[in-house]
C-alpha cells in the first residue's frame, strides 16, 4: 500500500472531526470521557463544549495536513504532523482560556 499513511491519518482527522462536530452539534457535557468531567468543572456548560468542540476541531487538522503532506513526501509529513500540532494546541489553549 504506497499511501497508507495518508489513509491512515485521514481517517483518523475524519474521526476527530466527525467526534467535533458531534460536540458542537449537541453541545452535551457528558460527551466528555468520565475522567475530563471529574477534573473540569465549568459553569456554563453549552459554552464549554462549544469551545472545546472549536479546539478539538483545529487539533484535527494536524493529521489531515499531514496526509495530504505525505502524499508528496514522507519526510515532510512528519515534520508538518509534529509542527502543525503544537501551534494547533497552543491555538486551542488560546481559544479555552477565557471560558469557565
Amino acid at each position: 500500500m504506497e499511501h497508507g499513511y495518508s489513509v491512515l491519518m485521514g481517517i483518523f482527522a475524519g474521526a476527530i472531526l466527525l467526534y467535533a462536530g458531534l460536540m458542537a452539534l449537541t453541545k452535551d457535557y457528558n460527551m466528555l470521557p468520565y475522567r475530563a468531567t471529574n477534573s473540569v468543572k465549568p459553569k456554563d456548560p453549552k459554552k464549554y463544549m462549544t469551545r472545546l468542540s472549536k479546539a478539538v476541531a483545529l487539533a484535527a487538522l494536524s493529521p489531515a495536513l499531514s496526509a495530504l503532506t505525505s502524499l508528496l513526501n514522507m519526510t515532510a509529513a512528519v515534520i508538518v504532523l509534529i509542527a502543525s500540532m503544537v501551534l494547533f494546541l497552543w491555538l486551542g489553549v488560546k481559544i479555552m482560556k477565557g471560558v469557565e
